[in-house]
This record gives structure tokens, C-alpha cells and sequence, in this order.
């Protein structure tokens, strides 16, 4: 734009000297003449004027793009393994739109070296699953792409490395991708963002490097931006004998209009804490609750505030906040984390039902969103959920044999998808799940019962560990129907796994690897016959 605004500038001062030449020769020829050329001379100068202004202004109205990429637009990449990767993805691109930037989103599953050498910027938005491993939909990838050598000498880029720090490899697979691009020679927009469990903290310093990228303020998409009002209507406990780790039915439905989902998607959930732990704390600060507040959301008051804020824990930050302002207490606390579970019903159902077992802290009190979904939310009290699509989880074709394969709540998850394939009347399905004892742990009895009966399951494996003299476990029953999972996989099925990262879901990966060889399972997993929903 400099250049085209230097060559204009110049050919409008050589149609200027031109005419000023016209001029200064009619002033020695007839003087009837002079008025003529003085007008030329008067249009040419007004014209270039004009033309340049509008240039100006133009230039200054639209400056250089700060970023770049295929077509002018910026590749913003995620790694996902429940969906949240991509819904921020999604809404990093809504940002970025907001300042007039194009954006093209890919999943992991479908970058390549082409996509990523035809780019000048580029967005990485990655999740970490179990000790450092990658999405099942960066398997591909990491092996075709990572695996080699690649010019990226153009490339500038940022990441966003989401976690948990309750693992040891606390975002490794973000940073291992954040290393192999700078190996490659792309350039650091900024040091890789690392997010903890949606840390909302570390997210405001993502749309801060987002902002720093287009040059110009943004207001960052909502991270679930169909959070609507639903009620409790149902609780029951689905272990009434097992007094060691209870697990409860919990029933939900909308105020408004049901929403849409798919068997695999996820409920996340806004809890609030226990009212008596917010009354306490209340006393302590020597606070009234019912303080009248003014924010975003409205008025509320000061008690709903410290419900859905993530509270002090030690006496000494007790004190600390004590010696706060009202004010300046409100805007010290961060917002609770959101909790996600799997949903167990499909929109057929008119509710979402969801199978939570309860947690426990070090002091014995329930944790904050198990607590508040089995426990301290009344029935009939509001929740505050959003659906969120996990298409990592999705069905297969209805015409492909299913092996599900699941653990304790895990089996929530996979009921949707044995609703889903009765709905579909896909019957080819083999169910194996696993628990501590079938008299206090069987979830689902009646339904899996209700299955058998009407040959949607055309095999089910119990492993119920305590039990037996020798305690079986999923990943032994696994080993042990070896041929017959062998014959399975060899007709084409899809391999579904639900339940806990840590055991289970690890040592199944392992025992399959074993009986169809690591090259089938991982050729299962770059085209989505293998998937997992662990946590």
C-alpha cells in the first residue's frame, strides 16, 4: 500500500508540473488563453488532492494485517479429546473475526504438512490426555507429520496447552508440539499458555495474545456459550448397598427449549458450594449474605456470589480476605471451575441423565461438583448447563458392530450409546463392564437386562472384582475373550471405551494391543474405531 500511495503521488506531481507548463506557456502566448489554462491547472490539482486524500484515509482506516496465513487467514489447529479443545478453538475464531481476520479451523485429525507450510500464522489449541499422551485424533498426525522433517521457516505461531496438574506430565503433548515447531524453524508468537482444567485466570491470558495478534481489543466468546437454566428433578442413589464410594441417578431438564445432542456429547455443569460452607465462611468474615451486589450478570448477593466462587481453603486466606473490602473481596475471587460428565440419555428421553459417583477432599467433605449434583442442590433447584458436542465420541454407522467397553460411571456414557444403537436398530453390540460387587454396583441393571432381552446386546462380559477369589478386572476379561474381540475387530467393529483413565482405560489399550497387534490399533485409532472417553 506504501509503494501504490508513492507512485500515485508521483504521477499526480507529473500531471501537475505538466499542466503548471501548459500554464506558464499560455502566459506568453494570447492572454485570452490564460483563464483556460489556469482552470486545468486548477482541476488537476483538485483531483490529485482528492485522490491522495482518499488513499490517506483508506491506508489509515485499514492497516497491514498483522497476521496471515492460506488466503489471508489464520490456521487455528486443535487437539481434542473431549471437545473442549474444540469450543475454544471455535471461539478463537469468533475473536479473531470480531477485528474483520479470517480464520480457517482444522482438527488434528485433518492437519497435514501442507496445511501447516501453506500457513504464515497459526493457533494451536491443545489438550494433554492421561501422563503426556496426545487426543486420539492427533494420532495421525504425531505419527506422519511430527514423524518428519518439515520446513516451517515461515510459520509463526502460538499455543494453548490445556491439562491437568493432577497428572505428572502436566501438558506435555501441548509443549512437545510447541518444541517440534520451533525444531522446524517457525517462529513464537509468545511462550506456550498453559490452562488448568479451564483455569479462567490462564484462559484471560490467551485472548490477551489473541488481542496482541490482531492489534485490536476483543471481547472473547463465552467458552459455552449455550449455558441455560435447568432443574433437578430427579436423585437416586444407584449403589444403595456399597456405603464406600456412593454413586447417584441424577435427572435434569431444561426451563426452556431441550437442546440437541448426540450419544457421546458432555454435560458441563456450573456447581455452587455447599450453602453451609458459604454460610460459615460468611460468619467468619463477619459479612452480611444478603449484601446487595451489582455485576454482569445483575444483582445478586453477596452469599450467591461466594456460592459460585472458588473459596479459601487455609485460615491464613480466610484472614486475608477479612481484611478486604466487600468490593475488593468480590473481584479477588475466581469463579468456580465448571464439571463435565457424560451424558447417559439421548433428546428422545426429554432430559439428560447423568450417573455420578461422589468424591471426596482430604477433610472428608464431598467435592464441589459431585456435593452439589447428589447432595446439597434440592430438587427442583436451578442448575446452570450447557451441552457441549464431543465429536470425538460419537456413534459409528449403525451397520458396524460395537464393542463397548466400560468401568464404574463410565457405563453413563455408554448407555447413550446402546440407546442410540437400539433407536437405530443396530443390534451387533457387545457390552463388557466392570465394578467392584453386582449387589451393590450394577448401574444400568435393569436397562442392560431390558437390552439382552430384546437383542440390542448381542453378548455382555461382567468383571465385578470382589466377587470372585481371584479379582478380575475389565482389562482381564478383555484378554480373556481375546479370539472372539480378534473375530470382532476383523468384521469391522468399533471399539468404544468409557470409564477411568487411570487402570482402566490405560490397561485396555494395552490388552488390545496385544490381541490385534499395535499396528491394527493404531490404525483403529487414526480412522475412529478406537475411541475413549476417560477421565
Amino acid at each position: 500500500m506504501r509503494l501504490a500511495l508513492a507512485l500515485l503521488t508521483t504521477a499526480a506531481l507529473a500531471v501537475a508540473g505538466g499542466a503548471q507548463a501548459a500554464y506558464l506557456g499560455a502566459l506568453t502566448a494570447e492572454p485570452n488563453r490564460i483563464f483556460a489554462a489556469a482552470a486545468v491547472v486548477l482541476l488537476y490539482l483538485s483531483l490529485t488532492a482528492l485522490i491522495l486524500l482518499r488513499y490517506a484515509a483508506r491506508y489509515s482506516a485499514s492497516p497491514p494485517a498483522t497476521v496471515s496465513g492460506e488466503r489471508g487467514s489464520v490456521l487455528i489447529a486443535y487437539a481434542s479429546q473431549t471437545g473442549y479443545a474444540e469450543e475454544l478453538a471455535r471461539s478463537t475464531s469468533q475473536a479473531l473475526q470480531q477485528s474483520n481476520t479470517p480464520t480457517r479451523v482444522l482438527s488434528f485429525s485433518d492437519l497435514d504438512a501442507d496445511a501447516l507450510q501453506a500457513a504464515q500464522t497459526a493457533l494451536f489449541i491443545i489438550s494433554t490426555t492421561g501422563e503426556g499422551d496426545p487426543p486420539d485424533p492427533a494420532a495421525r498426525f504425531v505419527r506422519t507429520v511430527m514423524g518428519t522433517p518439515l520446513s516451517a521457516a515461515k510459520l509463526r505461531y502460538g499455543v494453548l496447552a490445556l491439562g491437568d496438574r493432577s497428572f505428572t506430565r502436566f501438558c506435555a503433548f501441548g509443549e512437545a508440539v510447541d518444541g517440534w515447531l520451533a525444531k522446524q524453524s517457525a517462529t513464537r508468537l509468545f511462550d506456550a499458555v498453559r490452562v488448568h482444567n479451564g483455569d479462567p485466570a490462564a484462559l484471560a491470558i490467551w485472548w490477551q495474545r489473541v488481542e496482541e495478534i490482531t492489534g485490536q481489543r476483543i471481547a472473547p466468546p463465552a467458552a459455552t456459550t449455550n449455558v441455560s437454566p435447568w432443574t433437578l428433578i430427579a436423585r437416586a442413589p444407584a449403589s444403595p448397598a456399597s456405603g464406600e464410594h456412593p454413586a447417584y441417578y441424577v435427572s435434569l431438564q431444561p426451563l426452556g427449549a431441550l437442546p440437541h445432542w448426540t450419544a457421546g456429547d458432555v454435560a458441563v455443569v456450573r456447581p455452587n458450594n455447599d450453602p453451609a460452607v458459604v454460610a460459615q465462611l460468611l460468619v467468619r468474615l463477619g459479612l452480611d449474605g444478603d449484601m446487595q451486589l451489582n455485576g454482569a450478570a445483575g444483582r445478586h448477593t453477596l452469599a450467591e456470589h461466594l456460592a459460585q466462587s472458588t473459596l479459601p481453603e487455609t485460615a491464613d486466606d480466610i484472614e486475608a480476605l477479612a481484611r478486604l473490602s466487600p468490593a475488593l473481596l468480590v473481584k479477588s475471587l475466581q469463579p468456580l471451575p465448571v464439571r463435565e460428565y457424560s451424558i447417559a440419555s439421548l433428546p428422545a428421553d426429554g432430559q439428560i441423565d447423568l450417573l455420578i459417583r461422589q468424591t471426596h477432599r482430604p477433610d472428608g467433605r464431598l467435592g464441589v461438583g459431585s456435593g452439589w449434583l447428589t447432595a446439597h442442590a434440592g430438587l427442583n433447584a436451578p442448575v446452570e448447563l450447557s451441552v457441549r458436542t464431543n465429536a470425538s465420541f460419537h456413534p459409528p454407522d449403525p451397520d458396524r458392530p460395537m464393542i463397548l467397553i466400560g468401568n464404574g460411571t463410565g457405563i453413563g456414557g455408554l448407555r447413550a450409546h446402546l440407546k442410540a444403537r437400539a433407536a437405530a436398530g443396530a443390534t451387533r453390540n457387545w457390552l463388557i463392564f466392570g465394578e467392584r460387587s453386582a449387589a451393590s454396583d450394577f448401574f444400568y441393571r435393569d436397562d442392560i437386562s431390558k437390552w439382552r432381552w430384546a437383542r440390542v446386546l448381542e453378548r455382555v462380559d461382567f468383571a465385578f472384582s470382589r466377587d470372585a477369589a481371584k479379582r478380575t478386572y475389565v482389562q482381564d476379561c478383555v484378554r480373556i475373550r481375546a479370539d472372539d474381540i480378534r473375530t470382532w475387530v476383523g468384521d469391522g467393529a468399533a471399539i468404544y471405551v468409557c470409564g477411568s483413565l487411570r487402570g482402566m482405560s490405560t490397561a485396555v489399550t494395552e490388552a488390545l494391543g496385544e490381541i490385534v497387534g499395535e499396528a491394527t490399533l493404531t490404525e483403529m485409532i487414526e480412522t475412529g474405531r478406537y475411541r475413549r472417553d476417560v477421565y
